[in-house]
């Protein structure tokens, strides 16, 4: 395998991992870009750019990264906050006034981001028409009846994270959360990082798809066998894991145009690995001396505790900040400081603030799992053993 890209001295075990998840677990096309107090100091691709095709990798080869989007996301609600636009413990409803429907009156916007509103279904699914359409899927989720007493509880919000943020950034900016993201993060910071993939770009994305679970013996792995009761509980139609995974209905092609051009910042944000660094070192300092994205107050509020503990949809332990996720058995990040968020078979981007690292990896090559993939914490395991060599 051909590994493309950059590497400082020092760093080349991540190289070495990234090499080996190509010979050993089956990795088609993927890339991985680091940043070390804003610092570029990893910047690798390799394979192909689509999952089953010929044409290699380029520099600026692009993914769908799923549900590694929202911690994207979620920081535009930081920063309406940082700017004294949005106060995280008022109602939603003061902001989205149609969102207090069903007994969501008291839904604050802390909860709505922790994962705690208890709207993780819709009863109804929609269609991918109605999934684009900012009016219809934000009426839907505003009149959907809580399936349990908001905030008294924390369930993966995996599809409908997608309309409760778009939903609220809208109410509160007057402007979608693409365009606000792309007008106040994505293009001041120069990445290729979109919620909402202009026309222009489309040549430049791959194709993803399901790729073969390999694991070699001994590979020091994450090993987290599901219990029988979340293998039936993906398995069960009316359960809420499966449901909230089938909001959208049928399921949507995610190399579908339509698909990737839509908003929805829970799951279809496209980006490259480098992409995915820079925006999260741009959350821990400035990058190329330019501004910070986040105040220090800011920073601290993003890797605070918000939920924690047995997740109603995923059914293990997890941890939640303010719509990021956080270091947890469940989704073992860099360290106790890292925020950020996976992609559900893949891709994962997060920061570290006490290490100072920023970490993207985006791949084409979807796998089963949902919050820790063996490839990309393969990579996480070289970056900890190059930032701590007594680990």
């Amino acid at each position: 395998m051909d590994v493309q890209g950059t590497v400082a001295a020092g760093w080349e075990p991540v190289r070495d991992a990234f090499l080996r998840n190509f010979e050993q677990r089956g990795e088609r096309g993927a890339a991985v870009a680091v940043h070390h107090d804003g610092a570029p100091v990893v910047d690798l691709w390799a394979g192909t750019e689509d999952v089953e095709g010929e044409k290699p990798w380029a520099e600026d080869t692009a993914q769908v990264v799923r549900s590694a989007t929202k911690g994207v996301a979620a920081v535009v609600p930081l920063l309406l906050h940082q700017r004294g636009l949005l106060d995280l413990d008022a109602p939603v409803a003061a902001y989205w006034p149609e969102f207090k429907a069903a007994g969501k009156d008291r839904v604050t916007v802390r909860q709505l981001l922790a994962h705690r509103a208890g709207v993780p279904v819709l009863d109804r699914p929609l269609t991918l028409a109605e999934a684009v359409d900012l009016e219809t899927a934000t009426a839907a989720i505003a009149a959907q009846t809580p399936v349990w007493e908001p905030g008294t509880a924390h369930g993966y919000h995996a599809h409908t994270f997608s309309w409760l943020l778009s939903g609220l950034v809208h109410r509160v900016t007057g402007r979608t959360i693409g365009h606000w993201a792309a007008e106040e993060i994505t293009g001041p910071l120069g990445l290729d990082l979109w919620i909402g993939l202009p026309e222009a770009e489309a040549h430049r994305v791959g194709r993803i798809g399901p790729v073969e679970e390999i694991e070699p013996p001994g590979s020091g792995a994450l090993r987290l066998r599901p219990k029988r009761s979340v293998t039936e509980a993906y398995q069960d139609p009316g359960s809420l894991t499966r449901r909230a995974f089938g909001v959208i209905d049928p399921k949507p092609d995610e190399n579908d145009p339509v698909y990737r051009a839509a908003e929805l910042p829970g799951s279809a944000g496209v980006a490259t690995a480098r992409a995915l660094a820079r925006f999260y070192a741009a959350t821990l300092g400035p990058v190329d001396g330019g501004a910070r994205l986040l105040t220090p107050e800011s920073l601290a509020l993003a890797r605070t505790e918000e939920s924690a503990g047995p997740d109603r949809v995923l059914l293990v332990g997890t941890r939640f900040g303010l719509g990021h996720m956080l270091h947890g058995a469940a989704s073992p990040l860099l360290g106790p400081s890292s925020f950020g968020h996976p992609g559900r078979g893949g891709s994962l981007g997060f920061a570290d603030p006490d290490a100072g690292i920023a970490f993207g990896y985006v791949t084409n090559g979807m796998r089963k799992t949902v919050t820790a993939d063996p490839r990309a914490q393969s990579l996480v395991r070289a970056v900890r053993a190059v930032t701590d060599p007594t680990v």
